[in-house]
Order: C-alpha cells, then sequence, then structure tokens
C-alpha cells in the first residue's frame, strides 16, 4: 500500500529514546554486587526517569540515577521506593539484566529478552493497567556486565516498542501555537501547567486534553476518556515527548497509539507532544499530530503478541556501550586523588613550586621498621611519597603495636610476623596506591662476630644491601644501633644519596641529613697522593654553607664503631623512650627530607639560614638544617651545624677513595680490602675482629 493510499498521509517516524547512566548507578551497582547480589543474576526491578523536552535543540534522555535500584533493606526483586511528584523525574518501571561474566553477557538472547518485556506491555495494555499506570508503556530493559577489577560496565538499553503493520501514517503534524485557537492555547497552556505542579500528576507522563466548545482546556488522566465523550469536546492524547525535533514525535508516543487502537478501538487520533521552556508549557515548540491507524489483524488477541523494535543504538550500529570508571570509582584511584587532595591545595595556596611528581617518583628506602620506621613510613605516604621500601629482620612482638603504628596484636600471633613484611601489607591498607617493599633483612656490623658457615650470607646481605641503595634515591636510618647504621652510611656516601638519620634517646632526638659524598659520584677520579685526594675529593662537594662539606652521623665520633648490644641490661636492650619523641623525630625526618628534593641543589645544598635566623631565605619551607637536636625534658629544640671530618669513619674522601680503587685497611691482624663490589671487607667482621679500625691513613691523622 502506497503513502497515499493511507489517508495521503506520510508513514509516521518517531525519534527513538535516548540513554543517560549517571556515575551514581554504577557505584551504587557495585556496592550491591559487592555486598548483596553476590553471583545472583536474577533480574533487579529498576526505575528510570525522564522528563519532557525543556530545550529547543536537546532531547531529554531516560535517566538512571544510583536512586534507580534497590535499596538494601528491600528485597532484590522488590520495586525500588521512588518519590513521587518530582516534575523533573518522571519514573518509568524497568529491569535489569546482570550477568557474572562478559561471555554471559555476550550469550544473553536480546531478541527473547526484548519480546518478553514487549509481552508485559501488551498485557498492561488489554488488562487496563496502562489506563491506571500509563508509565507502564514507557517499560525499559538494561543488560550489563560489571567488571570490577577494571572498573568498566557493559551495558545495553532496549525500549520496547510494538510494531504496527501497517505503519501508523501522519496526516497533519505542526506546532501546536499553529493547531489551536489563541484562547485554546492559552487555556491549553494555564492547563498543562496545573497538571506539571501538581505533586499528583506531575508524574503522569499520558494524560488526555480536552477542549470544551467555549475554548476551555482542562486535562484528565486516561481513565476519564468515557466522561471526555460529548457535549462537542475535542480530546487530545497528551504525552510528556523527550524529543526536541520539529518534525517527529519522541518514541513514547509509539505504545501510547498501541494502546488507543487497542482500548478505544479509534483509527483516528489527535495527539499533542508537551514541550516546555525553562519548566512552563511551551506550544510553540510542543506538536500536534492526526495519526491514522489501521488496527493490525489479531490486536484484539491477548494471546498475539506484536513483534517489538527498541534496542537502542550506540552510534547508528546495534553495538553495546562500554563505559570505564576506573579514575572515579576504583578505591585506589580515589584514595589517590583524595591524599593528593591537601598537596594541590598547599601548591594551590602556598607552595606552587611544590613537585608532586617528584615527590611520587622519588624511591624511598627505610632500614628498621620499628617506632620510627612505621612513623617514617607514613609521613612519607602523606606527603605524596609512593616508593617505599622497608628493611628489617626482626619481628612483630608483643610490646610493639602501642608504639609502632603499622602493626596490630594480630601481627604479634604464633612468633610474629616479620616487621618488613606486616609493615608493607599495612601501608597497602591504608593506601593501596603505595608501591612498597618489604625486605627481609639483617645489616651486617662491625663488631658483631658470625660464624665461618654464616660468612657467605653476610657477604650477600652486604651485596644486597649495596643493590638497594644504588636502586633508592633516599635512604633513612631508622635502626636501633649505632653500628647497624656504618656499612649503609658509607654506602650512602659513596652513590651520595640522600641520606636521612633519625636517632632516640631517652627524652632526646636527633635528626639530620648527612652530607654530599667527598667524591661527588666520581669514581674515576685519582690523585697522586692519598693527601692531596682528600683535599680536592672534600672541594667537588662543598655545599653554600662557608665551604666546607656537611657531615654524616659518624663525623662527630671517630671511634670505629663496635657492638653497642653487649651486657646490656633489660632497659637497654630495648628501646626505652618517651612515646611522643619517635613520632616528633619522624615527622622532622620526613619534613626535612622534603625540604632537601625541593631544594635547587639537593644533596649539595649547604645549611639556609640557622637557628638564630626566623627567616626562611628562598626556601618556601624555611630554613633547611643539617641536625636538629630536640629534648622532651626541656621541651626544647635547636638546629646545629656539623661539618665533615676528615678522619670519618663512613664519609671521609681518603676512605671512599681507597674502597673504590682498591687499598690496605689497619685491622688487628690486616687485612686487604679491595673493590666495593666484591666486599671482602667483610671478612674482618665474619672473622670476629673486635674492632673493625679506620684506613691507616686516617687512624694516624686521629
Amino acid at each position: 500500500m502506497s503513502k497515499q493510499e493511507r489517508s495521503g498521509g506520510s508513514i509516521l517516524q518517531f525519534a527513538p529514546f535516548q540513554s543517560f547512566v549517571d556515575e551514581g548507578f554504577w557505584h551504587r551497582l557495585s556496592s550491591l554486587k559487592l555486598n548483596k547480589f553476590g553471583i545472583d543474576d536474577s533480574p533487579i526491578a529498576i526505575t528510570g526517569f525522564y522528563a519532557p523536552c525543556s530545550h529547543s535543540q536537546v532531547s531529554n534522555h531516560l535517566t538512571l540515577l544510583s536512586e534507580s535500584l534497590p535499596s538494601d533493606e528491600s528485597e532484590q526483586s522488590s520495586v525500588p521506593a521512588i518519590s513521587r511528584g518530582n516534575r523533573n523525574r518522571c519514573s518509568v518501571p524497568g529491569i535489569l539484566y546482570n550477568t557474572n561474566t562478559l561471555e554471559a553477557y555476550h550469550a544473553l538472547d536480546k531478541k527473547s529478552l526484548l519480546k518478553e518485556e514487549a509481552k508485559k506491555i501488551w498485557e498492561d495494555i488489554h488488562t487496563g493497567k496502562a489506563v491506571e499506570d500509563s508509565a507502564v508503556l514507557l517499560r525499559f530493559l538494561l543488560i550489563s556486565f560489571a567488571d570490577l577489577k577494571k572498573w568498566s560496565f557493559h551495558y545495553w538499553f532496549a525500549f520496547p516498542a510494538l510494531v504496527f503493520d501497517p505503519p501508523v501514517t501522519v496526516v497533519e503534524l505542526k506546532p501546536a501555537s499553529q493547531w489551536f485557537t489563541l484562547e485554546e492555547a492559552d487555556s491549553v497552556s494555564v492547563a498543562c501547567n496545573g497538571w506539571r505542579n501538581s505533586s499528583l500528576t506531575a508524574g503522569v507522563p499520558f494524560f488526555l486534553v480536552c477542549i470544551a466548545s467555549n475554548s476551555h482546556a482542562t486535562i484528565r488522566h486516561l481513565k476519564d476518556w468515557e466522561a471526555c465523550q460529548g457535549d462537542g469536546q475535542k480530546v487530545l492524547f497528551g504525552f510528556y515527548d523527550p524529543c526536541h525535533l520539529p518534525n517527529n514525535p519522541g518514541w513514547p508516543l509509539r505504545n501510547f497509539l498501541a494502546l488507543i487502537c487497542s482500548r478505544w478501538n479509534l483509527k483516528t487520533v489527535h495527539f499533542l507532544c508537551y514541550r516546555e521552556n525553562r519548566g512552563f508549557a511551551d506550544l510553540g515548540v510542543s506538536l500536534v499530530g492526526e495519526a491514522v491507524i489501521t488496527i493490525p489483524q489479531g490486536w484484539r488477541d491477548l494471546q498475539c503478541v506484536p513483534n517489538a523494535v527498541g534496542w537502542e543504538l550506540n552510534k547508528g550500529r546495534h553495538i553495546s556501550r562500554v563505559i570505564n570508571l576506573a579514575k572515579s570509582m576504583d578505591p585506589a584511584m580515589l584514595a589517590i586523588s583524595a591524599a593528593d587532595l591537601n598537596l594541590k591545595l598547599m601548591r594551590w595556596r602556598a607552595w606552587p613550586s611544590l613537585n608532586l611528581d617528584e615527590l611520587s617518583s622519588t624511591k624511598c628506602l627505610l632500614l628498621g621498621a620499628g617506632t620510627l620506621g612505621c612513623q617514617v613510613a607514613r609521613m612519607l605516604m602523606a606527603w605524596g611519597v609512593r616508593k617505599i621500601t622497608l628493611l628489617d629482620n626482626g619481628r612483630v612482638a608483643m610490646s610493639n603495636p602501642l608504639r609502632q603504628s603499622l602493626y596490630t596484636l594480630d601481627n604479634c600471633l604464633n612468633g610474629g610476623d616479620f616487621k618488613a613484611m606486616a609493615a608493607v601489607k599495612s601501608l597497602k591498607q591504608i593506601f593501596p596506591a603505595v608501591e612498597a617493599e618489604g625486605v627481609v633483612m639483617a645489616i651486617p656490623m662491625p663488631g658483631h662476630p658470625v660464624s665461618s658457615q654464616e660468612e657467605e650470607s653476610v657477604l650477600e646481605d652486604c651485596r644486597r644491601l649495596h643493590e638497594l641503595v644504588e636502586s633508592h634515591d633516599a635512604v633513612f636510618l631508622l635502626t636501633d644501633t649505632r653500628e647497624s647504621r656504618w656499612l649503609p652510611a658509607l654506602l650512602c656516601a659513596n652513590a651520595n644519596k640522600i641520606t636521612i638519620t633519625a636517632a632516640l634517646g631517652f627524652d632526646s632526638f636527633l635528626v639530620m641529613r648527612h652530607g654530599s659524598g667527598p667524591l661527588n659520584s666520581s669514581n674515576d677520579v685519582k690523585a697522586e697522593s692519598e693527601i692531596a685526594l682528600s683535599g680536592d675529593m672534600d672541594s667537588l662537594a662543598l655545599a653554600d654553607s662557608g665551604g666546607e662539606r656537611l657531615g654524616c652521623y659518624f663525623c662527630n665520633d671517630v671511634v670505629a664503631p663496635t657492638d653497642s648490644t653487649a651486657n646490656r641490661t633489660l632497659d637497654q636492650q630495648c628501646t626505652v623512650t618517651r612515646p611522643g619523641l619517635a613520632p616528633i623525630a619522624s615527622s622532622l625526618a620526613a619534613e626535612l627530607f622534603v625540604d632537601i628534593l625541593h631544594h635547587p641543589n639537593g644533596i649539595f645544598a649547604g645549611v639556609i639560614a640557622d637557628s638564630t635566623n626566623s627567616g626562611g631565605g628562598d626556601q618556601p619551607l624555611g630554613i633547611l638544617p643539617h641536625q636538629i637536636r630536640g629534648s622532651l625534658h626541656q621541651f626544647s629544640q635547636m638546629t646545629l651545624v656539623g661539618h665533615a671530618s676528615e678522619s670519618c669513619t663512613a664519609c671521609s674522601s681518603t676512605l671512599l677513595s681507597l674502597l673504590s680503587n682498591g687499598g690496605s685497611f689497619y685491622c688487628g691482624s690486616g687485612f686487604q680490602w679491595v673493590s666495593l663490589a666484591d666486599f671482602p671487607m667483610m671478612t674482618m667482621l665474619l672473622r670476629g675482629e673486635e674492632d673493625l679500625g679506620v684506613p691507616a691513613e686516617v687512624s694516624s691523622r686521629v
């Protein structure tokens, strides 16, 4: 049959519904999936929202929000509790099929699912439910797969529409303002605004527009159809039209026409596509049309369900959509965003030069995972440091959790977890994005003899410690004993690494940064004499503090480190300090590290200002001290400067030049100490010597 044969009209074409899913919906679905639904993939009743078009250039969408899903208290199959009367949220029922795998998602029988929803609409039409609750004409279907590992969501909407065969034709379609008389238009506008503003009818998407012979218009429910007949009234079938197009009605009209021809056996229908402007009826963009319907054969039979269409197109193609919300939903990503908020605000308001990228990429090695190590790790994370390695060979004891913030009682059970591993686990629980690693290893120490069977193991520990120092940008010396800091201090001086020491007494503390190494990372420097070499190397790393290199932890004490734990009483064997001391020292250590990192000279920086100068010079964070010594007994704190000693057992130029190039070292029995990479110097420790001694050249000047 041609268009002309169908009452001289053209086929009525409808603008498809478009969907929009708010991120809150996916957040809510993820929560329900994890905490309630589990692997249960039963259909879930959901609610969508739409409203009349309110912009001449943009159509409204059917929208899903977090409240579209059931509440925690309601059963899975129950309809979500939705507040009614919101003029911008006309609620319509839907069904969600959320699969457990992507394969199951693709395997869904989409044709059968669409037909099943169309059957529900067909039954609602024939039983009269669609007259009582017209929103059921807009039933929709959503299939999805939520990949909660990658936080990506595959989904596809269907808006089932019963198919007319032959198609509906339109004889006339024009703006409502041109179809009504001026008096009728004014009255219709007032009536529609009243309907939309009433909490009882604002969410009713289908209605009757009755115009009396005196041009007075009223809006009635569909169930009042019979009451609107007679008395010369003109009756239009109105609906909230989400479409903005000037020549096409929106998708909701399709099933509305199916209801009209099936329920009231009408073949000619005048309809109103109700649209708005700024919340008020706009008859200039609203449309009035006359549709001619040829009732398809069998439509009066409930069992004869018409064909249906309605799967939403994606860029003109019949394919599903996928959205990745890792940045807004992945807890690790959210944690990163939240963790960086304070730092970004600092950069915004007080410190524009704050380098977050440098902080996040700097690799920090923490030697010791006790009271100081736990606190320093926490402070570094707060500063945006993401790469942290903790080294310790101890286990968590019952006395630790109260003072060491990364451990709990569970870490103490069954002999105790290794501190390094337990600390890393705790850091990742606090901040999943941290790249933390635990190393269970003892630091070889002078004056601590080992048996011949342990020699190779200790030498391997030396090599491993050397590799760790080389592979990190900053090293924190946070161990309990003085001698355990010697080898790391030596390696850091040789590699020119940022080195921070924090040490505790009972009520006093020391926090200091080590000066740069004397060789300035130039291992190929040679000298004609060792004395000349010492002077030349010291000059390479002179800082801006009067031309002298800053010292390390051992520069103030040229005596070689020995066993400081022998013959100790119980109170001396434990690190007995006032509880508040470690957090104070740890915080200062982290702050000092950040200050160094942002100084243009880095590790080569001298002292900026001093304890008598309240100004901070050009440093955004204030002074850059060498040593900070504090006392809780006096509640005092002072900054000191200690220059490098040419006789230092850990960072002297003579020692490090010999270490790098091979040389002889004084020890009780005399040993040959060759290149750093081979570490045979540790044999003097392994043989049980009481004293490491100092280089002969250094010893002669002590």
